[in-house]
């Protein structure tokens, strides 16, 4: 595998700067939400299946509408679709915390909040690929940064969701959560992007297939995407779930946020590394680096000690992090301009459609095994996946793409 260094290219522009303000805020406020979920749910009495419910309704919804998402974004242009999306999100946290605040919101309110939350993350979430390569010259030191960005995200938010759960109630992180989402919205609007191509003349529906020919005619791409069904349902569908149940029953609330935030810790590692080191095959390295992630479910089926359990978290993080700048780039750079948002939809539909079941199921799953034996099968799926994207030729082969 051969190994090269990152070569020095101006990156913070206004443009960036915006770009990455936005990201950083939402970030922070969608990694505080499993954790505020979590607790909320336990506390309502709703357990392990009104989490799995709740999260699942986002995922579900947002994995069923990204791709129209993909489409509306190629058709007219990213930004509008984001800003919207945005100011959607701001009020429905806003909403759920006042909800929250007043009573007792029985578990439909909580799954509908979710439901609307997902499909207006489906229509932002696209233009998060597409927006990149027009607000930076160099995609993997962006892709780099903006990772480092989301693992010092992923540790705030939890560890800040855990600590305001443990002193007031989950109902200050709804709107915290809201808060992050004005910000990223005007951050958004502040942004000044040249005139974009854009598909208008075709029809939705041949837009879709456009996107659907361009995604199954490359088997790096849908072969990613089906070892990524595998990790949803056994991964990280059940993760939180049954994760926050085992942590919190062992070491209380505040817990299970600092496991998450020393994910976060350990994406920021990973993101590091990936700024500066550009594999000739990016996806074989990602794949090496994937070994590591199975160490989360390994910890939270052992539940040990919290400085082990932060550092399984964190070692995880790190090779999340490092196979994210690897396939976000590699995403980026193979697909052409004028149809990546709709690309970038299938996959990112493909890639966390089975994560819901995983959700749905993990309640269910509890009544037929105890929480370790699952989080055991979890760590086992999650190492298969790690091998499988090593021994598939179209990925671990697939060259770095040159300007």
């Amino acid at each position: 595998m051969s190994l090269s260094l990152a070569t020095p290219s101006r990156l913070w522009t206004p443009n960036f700067a915006f770009y990455f303000t936005a990201r950083v805020a939402s970030q922070v406020g969608d990694t505080m939400i499993p954790v505020a979920t979590a607790v909320a749910m336990f506390s309502l009495g709703y357990g392990v299946s009104g989490v799995g419910y709740s999260l699942g309704a986002w995922m579900g919804a947002f994995a069923l509408c990204v791709v129209f998402g993909g489409v509306f974004a190629d058709r007219f242009h990213p930004r509008p679709l984001m800003i919207g999306a945005d100011a959607t999100r701001f009020l429905v946290q806003l909403l759920l915390a006042a909800y929250l605040w007043l009573g007792h919101p029985p578990l439909a309110v909580m799954i509908v909040g979710s439901l609307i939350g997902g499909v207006a993350t489906a229509m932002f979430q696209p233009g998060t690929s597409s927006l990149v390569p027009q607000v930076a010259a160099d995609p993997q030191k962006a892709n780099g940064v903006l990772r480092v960005s989301e693992g010092f995200a992923t540790m705030a938010g939890p560890a800040l969701a855990g600590t305001l759960v443990a002193m007031a109630s989950p109902a200050w992180v709804f709107a915290l959560d809201a808060v992050t989402f004005a910000v990223s919205g005007l951050c958004l609007l502040a942004l000044r992007l040249a005139p974009a191509r854009a598909d208008r003349d075709a029809s939705t529906l041949t837009n879709l297939l456009t996107g659907w020919h361009e995604f199954r005619s490359r088997a790096w791409l849908w072969s990613v995407i089906l070892i990524w069904w595998v990790l949803g349902v056994f991964v990280w569908g059940p993760i939180v779930p049954l994760g926050s149940a085992a942590i919190i029953a062992e070491h209380g609330k505040a817990a299970f946020g600092y496991a998450e935030a020393a994910f976060g810790a350990g994406c920021a590692i990973g993101g590091l590394v990936a700024i500066r080191v550009r594999a000739a095959r990016p996806l074989r390295a990602g794949g090496i680096a994937m070994l590591l992630f199975p160490l989360m479910p390994l910890a939270a089926a052992l539940v040990p000690v919290q400085p082990l359990l932060m550092a399984g978290y964190a070692i995880s993080g790190i090779g999340w992090a490092f196979w994210g700048v690897q396939w976000s780039t590699t995403v980026q750079t193979q697909i052409p301009e004028d149809r990546l948002n709709r690309v970038a939809a299938y996959q990112v539909a493909g890639s966390i459609l089975a994560v819901p079941l995983g959700q749905v199921i993990a309640g269910p799953a509890t009544h037929l095994a105890d929480l370790r034996s699952l989080l055991l099968a979890s760590t086992v799926a999650a190492v298969a996946c790690a091998l499988a994207l090593l021994a598939i030729p179209a990925i671990r082969n697939l060259p770095r793409a040159r300007p």
